[in-house]
């Protein structure tokens, strides 16, 4: 029997999802100013992994059906692009701070629509492509690139961007012929060894009370893919999707009161095009579904 959709129980865990997920981004901020920050992402992928190994031995299967695919080139380059678009993401908090950072980055639903074309042959009609176009308005107006000052930094969570929205995308292309079981498990355990291989070379001892904040980071990313997992189950992500754009507020809002981070005009204009277009383009994605 199938499992009966409860679109507002979906709407709550993706609130929940993204508050979670805005926590660990604060504590990876934190964590990243302190010690290196491929080694942070490493120590944070192994505890994913395991998470997404005792998930997968719970199935029907166990282990060998979740890795079991046809696509294992694809499915590698999927978890190693994630792990290289964390690190990215991690160094943007560093220097740019969570505020900006998550701004810029909410244009990868755009990034989306706009390479759904070419990589997945899905027609983009004129009305999403206008808002693609005011979106990345948006991303101009926040980074400024006319004033005299403007900071390399700035395209840091833009190229993070761009990797995650490519991620989705692959995801979607192995969607195809994998369960999503399979991808997630791909997912963690080459995430796990590519992060390995990076982060080992740059180990450095950790205070027992950052340990502590390090077992708070694995901790909320488990809890944050948890609840995405169940989000999923009970409500189709067209219904819930619209609600991850609250990460930036929740994100947005910890760099301000624990970072003492600032909120520039050109970034809530630029914040505010992007997240409309975003919205926009999800709701023609649905309609046309």
């Amino acid at each position: 029997m199938a499992q009966q959709q409860n679109t507002q129980l979906g709407i709550w865990l993706m609130v929940a999802t993204t508050f979670v997920f805005a926590m660990q981004d604060g504590i990876s901020r934190h964590l990243a100013a302190e010690y290196n920050v491929f080694m942070v992402v490493m120590i944070r992928y192994w505890f994913f992994a395991a998470f997404v190994m005792t998930i997968a031995s719970r199935q029907a299967g166990g282990l060998r059906q979740a890795a079991a695919t046809r696509q294992p080139f694809l499915q590698a380059f999927r978890g190693a692009l994630l792990a290289a678009e964390i690190m990215v993401m991690v160094l943007a908090f560093v220097y740019l701070g969570l505020v900006e950072s998550h701004a810029v980055f909410a244009c990868y639903p755009l990034l989306i629509a706009a390479l759904s074309g070419p990589i997945l042959g899905e027609r983009v009609g004129w009305r999403r492509w206008t808002a693609i176009g005011v979106g990345f308005v948006g991303v101009i107006i926040i980074l400024q690139p006319d004033r005299g000052v403007f900071s390399p930094y700035a395209i840091i969570p833009l190229i993070a961007a761009l990797m995650f929205a490519l991620y989705g995308l692959l995801t979607r292309y192995a969607a195809r012929q994998d369960s999503a079981a399979t991808s997630f498990f791909w997912t963690g355990t080459v995430g796990a060894v590519v992060a390995t291989a990076v982060g080992v070379w740059f180990w450095q001892n950790m205070t027992p009370t950052d340990w502590i904040w390090m077992a708070a980071l694995c901790v909320t990313g488990a809890t944050g893919h948890y609840l995405l997992i169940k989000t999923y189950e009970v409500a189709e992500a067209s219904a819930v999707q619209p609600f991850a754009y609250l990460q930036l507020p929740f994100a947005s809002g910890l760099g301000i009161l624990v970072f003492d981070e600032t909120v520039r005009m050109n970034v809530i204009l630029g914040a505010s095009l992007i997240v409309a277009a975003g919205l926009f383009t999800l709701w023609r994605a649905r309609q046309q579904g």
